[in-house]
């Protein structure tokens, strides 16, 4: 008995979940103007604003909760095989130029007075 008394403040869909968001900042605004009404000025409106931002934190969290998540199949379906994850290949240092590889180099190509 006690269960299906629970079951039945379980929020499931988005629209029960927009209603408790409306519900929520009904109670909220008529707090807030409570306490315009006990501290008028500056502090009135603070403790106004603040009142106004739980619906808005409240709302969110409430719509994450019964957002669809796609499940999962526990077995994949079709012909295909699974993909497998690939090796990642061992890295290869490549070999550094020295200066006195590029200088040989440079002398072994035919100069530009050589030519004439």
């Amino acid at each position: 008995m006690v269960k299906k008394l629970a079951r039945l403040f379980v929020i499931k869909t988005r629209f029960e979940a927009y209603a408790v968001t409306y519900a929520i900042a009904l109670g909220a605004i008529s707090r807030g103007q409570v306490y315009l009404q006990q501290y008028p000025g500056s502090g009135g409106l603070l403790l106004f604003a603040c009142c106004l931002a739980l619906p808005f934190i409240a709302g969110a969290k409430l719509l994450d909760a019964v957002r669809a998540r796609p499940e999962k199949p526990a077995v994949a379906a079709g012909p295909y095989l699974p993909q497998t994850r690939l090796r990642k290949r061992a890295h290869r240092p490549r070999r550094h130029r020295r200066i006195s590889d590029i200088r040989r180099k440079a002398s072994q190509l035919p100069s530009a007075t050589s030519r004439r």
